[in-house]
């Protein structure tokens, strides 16, 4: 029996290990900072978010233009007189003239200084994009990294429980073992298989949302090293320090700090509307006045009786109330998302600090330990199962808390936009 057991151990071992250096040499191996330069470099979200940078410019640009001016040309259709058509001769009549509108109450300036400001809310609106992105990438990014740790450990374990199981079925065939035992190794080994699929299948969606994020068709594979992940430490400063940070760091604040401040503008633009604007022109008239070749100056305006522009003014006026009440809630928000945060990351570091550094290793002798000695018939099917199934769950365990320590880190870092870590 133990001679089977080896020998079909050794077998699965070979094919798993053909199996993963199969999808290794299929995956792209990135650091975090490879990672990072290829979805700036790639990214078609950030790519499209800049056209609509230059269009805002574009807009600026726009309320920078003048007015063209208007000209007119009236000419003689019939001469009934002389029995002329279009008598536009020295003996004829034709009327020119020319007019150019001129605002008034600096309304030019104040489009575009509103024009301006929308454009700053498109950049700030673009770096919330790349600071909600970039979180989501390096989530991801260590969440597949512990994850295929974790199915790395499965894989190992259902090798040998598939060993184990095929060589229980031949001693079963020779009337060795009960069905009783076999059916429960069949359980366990069907447990884990359940596991496994459920980390695959969150695997799957990480990478699909990874390989999104990077504009790539293969999987990611990433490398990561220890002293980039000690790098994750509590931070220094105190939770006031933190939340002064996001206050000014923050882009989706400053973005409501923006929308504020063109509610502002356009209030001060919708009063100078109410000030009538100047159209000013010339006439040429060479027949049709009190003197031949007339020539005319003409200055026009609107007469501000019914029309002040009472009820802009007023909109203007209650949207300055609701963008100011919006920043007000939004900087609450904002030191609430940062003190919260900063607790869930001194949670998850007093966890990974409460297991003692030796705690993987000693639990893979254990492990060893355990199928030896059960293969040499020391310890009892139970016992067996009971280690096998406590071992697998407290990997599982360890490498999503690992992941979750790493992802509570890079949210505070998201949070107070700046990477303190």
């Amino acid at each position: 029996m133990r001679l089977s057991i080896s020998l079909l151990f050794i077998l699965v071992s070979a094919r798993s290990l053909q199996a993963q250096v199969t999808t290794e040499q299929d995956s792209i191996q990135l650091t975090l900072r490879q990672a990072d330069s290829l979805f700036v470099k790639n990214n078609l979200l950030l790519l499209a978010e800049r056209f609509r940078i230059d269009a805002s410019q574009a807009q600026v640009l726009q309320a920078r233009l003048y007015d063209n001016p208007t000209v007119s040309l009236e000419l003689s259709a019939y001469n009934g007189d002389e029995r002329r058509v279009l008598d536009v001769g020295k003996q004829g009549q034709k009327i020119v003239s020319i007019q150019q509108l001129l605002y008034t109450a600096g309304k030019r300036n104040k489009r575009i200084a509103l024009a301006s400001e929308a454009a700053q809310l498109t950049q700030f609106e673009l770096l919330d994009l790349v600071r909600g992105l970039r979180f989501d990438l390096r989530s991801r990014f260590y969440s597949i990294y512990f994850q295929q740790k974790t199915l790395t450990r499965f894989d190992q374990q259902l090798a040998t429980l598939q060993t184990t199981v095929a060589a229980y079925e031949i001693q079963y065939n020779r009337n060795n073992v009960s069905l009783r035992e076999l059916l429960r190794l069949k359980a366990l080994l069907f447990q884990l298989n359940n596991d496994r699929t459920a980390i695959v299948f969150q695997l799957a969606d990480d990478q699909r949302a990874l390989r999104t994020l990077l504009s790539v068709d293969q999987p990611i594979k990433p490398l990561v090293i220890d002293e980039k992940l000690a790098r994750y430490s509590l931070p220094i400063q105190s939770e006031d320090t933190l939340q002064q940070m996001a206050l000014r760091n923050r882009p989706d604040l400053k973005a409501a700090e923006s929308l504020t401040k063109q509610a502002e503008l356009n209030h001060t633009l919708q009063r100078a509307l109410a000030t009538p604007d100047l159209r000013v022109g010339g006439t040429y008239d060479q027949a049709g006045s009190y003197i031949q070749n007339y020539v005319g100056l003409s200055v026009s305006a609107d007469i501000p009786v019914f029309n002040r522009n009472q009820g802009a003014i007023r909109a203007a006026r209650s949207q300055i109330q609701y963008q100011s009440q919006l920043q007000r809630q939004k900087a609450i928000q904002v030191n609430n998302e940062v003190a919260t945060s900063l607790q869930k990351v001194r949670e998850v570091e007093r966890r990974v600090q409460s297991i003692e550094q030796q705690f993987t290793d000693q639990f893979d002798q254990l492990n060893r330990g355990v199928i030896t000695s059960f293969q040499k018939g020391n310890i009892t099917l139970l016992e067996f199962v009971d280690l096998i199934e406590s071992y697998n769950d407290s990997i599982s365990q360890l490498n999503r808390l690992k992941a979750d320590r790493v992802s509570a880190y890079e949210e505070l870092n998201y949070l107070i936009g700046e990477d303190l870590f």
